[in-house]
């Protein structure tokens, strides 16, 4: 599995009426991971969709276990499970800064699509920057 870390820090207005992150936000952290993952393998998700391919959500899973409030800072633990071949599945945990609270865990599944929408299986330099990126890790 190829892991990354990044940082995020709560803002005001991804908080509810009760103070706490609505839910939803968990959802936009886990893509901040995911973004910054492929940025840190050497490749913007800009770039993918440059090459005519596109990542959508085929599935989400997320499961709460502290509540996050406005200002906290967030560490988004991004893992890539390698073992799915057809698409891309992601693992996620989200902790406080100093790794004594895990607020959340989920993944995200995603096909591959081409420019016309069609499912395709993950092009050659997508396994190529994961095969570079497992050699590194």
């Amino acid at each position: 599995m190829l892991t990354h870390k990044t940082t995020n820090r709560v803002i005001y207005g991804d908080t509810d009426k009760m103070g706490y992150a609505y839910n939803a936000n968990y959802l936009r952290w886990f893509e901040i991971g995911r973004s910054e993952m492929f940025r840190t393998m050497g490749l913007a998700y800009k770039k993918i969709e440059t090459k005519g391919f596109f990542l959508p959500v085929s599935e989400v899973y997320c499961k709460f276990f502290t509540p996050i409030q406005y200002d906290d800072m967030l560490v988004i633990e991004t893992s890539l499970d390698t073992s799915v071949k057809g698409g891309m599945k992601f693992d996620y945990c989200i902790k406080s800064e100093d790794s004594t609270k895990v607020h959340a865990k989920g993944y995200t599944r995603h096909a591959f699509v081409d420019k016309n929408g069609r499912v395709v299986r993950p092009p050659e330099f997508i396994k190529e920057l994961i095969e570079k990126n497992r050699d590194d890790a």
